[in-house]
C-alpha cells in the first residue's frame, strides 16, 4: 500500500526503498554471525545470506543493514555476536562471502537485496567496549586492522555503507570528512550510498560537535558524510533552509539524491516497483525444507567442542535415561536460541534442545528435564534441589547453560562475563551428584569459563544456533556430526585480561611465565587466553607432519613460496580439520604482530587417511601499512607457522629479498 501511494499518488512517482536488519536470517534463522564465522565455511556462510536475501525479497525487503564487518577484540561489547571475531584477514574473507550471498551477481534480480557495510569505521574498538563510545587510534592502526573488510566490500560492489555512532579521534563518524569523503569516496572510489546510523547525525549535538539539529545537518552534508539521514529528520527539516542561506550547496543534495536514485534503478524498482513483494513467492520461498536443513547444517558446523575429557562425547544413543537441565533446556527460552536481530524469526519454528534430543533418540530413552533457572539465569535453591534429584535418576546429565538473547547485541555491554545469575551454583550441585556431565553453552560472545574448564568434563560451545538449535546440537552430541568448528575470538581467563587476542604486538620484555618480575605479565594469571583463536576439538585426532618449504626466500612480487604439510586422521572416525597458516615479520619498520593469519584449508579426512595441504605465500601477503602510510612489505626474515590453532603451530623461516 505504501509503495502504491508513492508511485501512483506522489508528485514524482518515485518508488520507496524498504529496509530491514536481516542479520542472520529472515524467517529461517541461522546461527548468529560470530558463530557462523567459527565454521570457517565461506560457502555455507554465503548460502545462508543467499537464503536470507531470497526470503526477505519475497516479502518486499530491498535492503539489509548487514553485514557488520567491525573487527571485535573485546567480548564485553554486545555486538561481537554480529561480527566475525578478532582477525582482520578472516573477517574480510567472510565479509566478501556475505556480500556475495546478499547481492548475488546482479542486484536487479528479484531474489537479491542490497547489502550495507557497517559501521564505518573502527566501531569495534570503543573505549571500555561501551556502545556508542569514543574511539582513539592511529591512522595506521585504522587502515591495517579496521578498514580492510570495508575496502574489500567496496571493491566487491557493495551498494551501501553505514556510518558509525562513535567519534573517531574526536570527530563523529556521521560528520567525518576524512573517513567518508577522503577515504571512502575519493581514495576507494565508492559510488554507492551512505546512510547514517539511527539518529547519528542529530546525535552530533550530544558529541558537542554541532550546535543543534540544523547545524548537524549542515556538517553532515558539507562533509559529504551521509546521503540518507536515518530517522532524525534533520535533513528533511533543515536542508532547504540551509541552501537558501548559502550554507549548503544544492549540488551536494543533488549528488546524494542521485546516489539513492541510482540504487533504486539498480534494484529494478523503476521498472517494477512491486517486483519484490509477491504472495506466491513468499509462500513458496520462505522457510522451506531446504532452508531449514541449511540452517541446521550451518548450526552444527558452527559449534566448537571446547573440552572432551575421557571421550565423554559423543553420547551413546543406547543410553537409557538423560537429564537435560538448565535455563536453555526447553521452550521457555526459544527466543534465546534465535538471539538478537531476528525480527521475522518465529519462536514456534524453534527446535529446543529437549525437542532435538527426543527426535534423535525416540521412545527408547527417557528424557528428564528441568529449566531450573529463570530468564536471567537466576536459579532458586529449591529448584536446584529438584534438578539434583533428576540428575541422580539419570545415566548422564546435559546442562543447557548460557545467556539469554537479550544480553547480546546492540547496547548490551557486560563487565562480568561469567554465566549470568547463579548458574554456577547449579553446575556445582549437579557435579556433586557424581554423574557424567556435559555442558552445552548457548551464548552470543566469549564467556569466562575458567571454573567450567577445570571442573566439567565435556563442554560444547553451541552459541545461539537459530531455528534448528535442538536438532543441530543433538546431531553433535550423539555423534551424527563430528564437530570441526574453530574459535574466531579468544575466550579470556577473566575480564582482567581483556582485550586478549592472538595477533598482539611483542613487547620489549616478553615472557611466557605468569608473574615473572620485570616482565610484561600479569601477577595473578597467565597472559594467554583460556581458549585461543583457532581452537576447537574433534571426536577424532589429527596429526601434523612433514612440514616443508619449496624454497627459503621469495624473490620479488611475482615469486611464490609453497608451504606443504601432511595432515593425518589417526583417530577413530572420519572428520574435518581446519588447517591454519600464520606468518610473522621478524624485523619490521614497525613492530609487527607475533602471528598473523594468512590462510586456512578445511580438510575432510576418513579415519586413517592422510592428505597434503599446500599454502602459497607471495610478497602481497606480507604487506602492511607503514608509518608513511604506504602499503608494502619489509625485506628480511619471516617466520611461517602452520597448526590447528594460533598457539599450537609448527614453524619455519624464510626471507623476502
Amino acid at each position: 500500500q505504501l509503495q502504491q501511494i508513492a508511485v501512483e499518488q506522489s508528485r514524482l512517482r518515485i518508488p520507496l526503498l524498504f529496509a530491514l536488519d536481516v542479520v542472520h536470517g529472515y524467517r529461517t534463522i541461522f546461527p548468529l554471525p560470530l558463530a557462523q564465522s567459527c565454521s570457517w565455511d565461506l560457502g555455507a556462510i554465503k548460502n545462508a545470506e543467499r537464503i536470507a536475501a531470497t526470503e526477505a525479497s519475497a516479502d518486499g525487503v530491498h535492503w539489509t543493514f548487514a553485514p557488520m564487518v567491525d573487527v571485535g577484540r573485546d567480548p564485553r561489547w554486545g555486538r561481537v555476536m554480529e561480527g566475525s571475531g578478532e582477525d582482520t584477514w578472516l573477517g574480510t574473507q567472510i565479509a566478501k562471502a556475505r556480500l556475495s550471498g546478499f547481492q548475488g551477481d546482479d542486484l536487479s534480480k528479484n531474489n537479491t537485496i542490497m547489502a550495507c557495510a557497517k559501521h564505518f569505521a573502527g566501531y569495534g574498538d570503543g573505549e571500555a567496549a561501551r556502545e556508542y563510545n569514543s574511539v582513539e587510534m592511529s591512522e595506521r592502526q585504522l587502515r591495517e586492522i579496521y578498514l580492510p573488510p570495508f575496502q574489500a566490500l567496496v571493491d566487491g560492489g557493495v551498494g551501501s555503507v553505514m556510518n558509525a555512532f562513535h567519534s573517531l579521534d574526536g570527530i563523529p563518524c556521521s560528520g567525518n570528512k576524512h573517513l567518508v569523503k577522503d577515504i571512502l569516496r575519493d581514495e576507494w572510489n565508492f559510488k554507492g550510498l551512505v546512510v547514517s546510523d539511527y539518529e547519528s547525525i542529530s546525535e552530533m549535538t550530544n558529541h558537542g560537535f554541532a550546535k543543534d539539529g540544523k547545524h548537524a545537518a549542515e556538517i553532515a552534508m558539507n562533509t559529504r558524510s551521509s546521503d540518507i539521514d536515518m530517522v532524525s529528520q534533520v535533513f528533511l527539516k533543515n536542508l532547504k533552509k540551509l541552501v537558501q542561506e548559502g550554507k549548503v550547496k544544492e549540488s551536494y543534495i543533488n549528488d546524494a539524491c542521485s546516489r539513492v536514485l541510482k540504487m533504486k534503478f539498480a534494484l529494478g524498482l523503476f521498472e517494477d516497483p512491486y517486483r519484490y513483494f509477491n504472495k506466491e513467492r513468499s509462500k513458496a520461498l520462505i522457510y522451506t525444507k531446504e532452508n531449514i536443513e541449511a540452517s541446521r547444517d550451518l548450526a552444527r558446523k558452527s559449534m566448537v567442542l571446547l573440552k572432551n575429557e575421557g571421550n565423554l562425547l559423543p553420547i551413546s544413543k543406547k543410553v537409557k535415561t538423560i537429564a537435560v537441565i538448565g535455563p536453555m533446556a526447553d521452550a521457555h527460552h526459544k527466543k534465546d536460541y534465535l538471539s538478537f536481530w531476528t525480527f521475522m524469526g518465529q519462536q514456534n519454528d524453534v527446535v529446543t534442545l529437549v525437542d532435538g534430543i527426543k527426535a534423535k533418540l525416540g521412545d527408547g530413552t527417557k528424557i528428564l528435564t528441568d529449566s531450573v533457572c529463570g530468564w536471567m539465569g537466576d536459579c532458586k535453591a529449591e529448584s536446584i534441589k529438584n534438578a539434583v534429584k533428576l540428575a541422580q535418576s539419570a545415566d548422564i546429565v546435559i546442562m543447557a547453560l548460557g545467556e539469554n538473547g537479550e544480553r547480546n547485541g546492540e547496547s548490551r555491554t557486560r563487565t562480568n562475563l561469567d554465566l549470568p545469575g547463579n548458574q554456577k551454583e547449579l553446575e556445582k550441585a549437579i557435579l556433586a551428584t557424581g554423574k557424567p556431565v556435559v555442558a552445552v553453552l548457548f551464548n552470543g560472545r566469549p564467556l569466562t569459563l575458567e571454573w567450567e574448564s577445570r571442573n566439567i568434563p565435556a563442554i560444547l560451545e553451541a552459541w545461539q544456533p537459530g531455528s534448528q538449535a535442538g536438532n543441530a546440537v543433538a546431531d553433535v552430541l550423539f555423534g551424527d556430526y563430528n564437530p570441526s568448528a574453530k574459535l574466531t575470538m579468544s575466550f579470556p581467563l577473566n575480564v582482567g585480561q581483556i582485550p586478549v587476542y592472538y595477533n598482539s604486538l611483542p613487547t620489549g620484555r616478553p615472557s611466557d611465565k605468569q608473574g615473572e618480575m620485570w616482565k610484561s605479565t600479569f601477577a595473578d594469571i597467565s597472559n594467554f587466553p583460556l581458549y585461543p583463536f583457532g581452537f576447537g576439538l574433534s571426536y577424532t585426532n589429527f596429526e601434523y607432519s612433514d612440514f616443508s618449504l619449496n624454497k627459503t626466500s621469495i624473490l620479488g612480487s611475482n615469486d611464490v613460496l609453497e608451504a606443504t604439510i601432511t595432515i593425518t586422521n589417526n583417530g577413530p572416525r572420519d572428520g574435518e580439520e581446519i588447517v591454519q597458516l600464520y606468518t610473522r615479520d621478524l624485523i619490521g619498520e614497525v613492530s609487527r604482530p607475533v602471528k598473523e593469519l594468512k590462510g586456512f584449508e578445511k580438510v575432510s579426512l576418513k579415519k586413517g587417511e592422510s592428505k597434503k595441504v599446500i599454502f602459497k605465500i607471495t610478497e602481497k601477503d606480507l604487506k602492511y601499512w607503514h608509518p608513511d602510510l604506504t602499503f608494502r612489505a619489509d625485506k628480511g626474515d619471516f617466520k611461517i607457522m602452520i597448526g590447528p590453532n594460533s598457539m599450537n603451530v609448527k614453524e619455519k623461516t624464510f626471507q623476502l629479498e
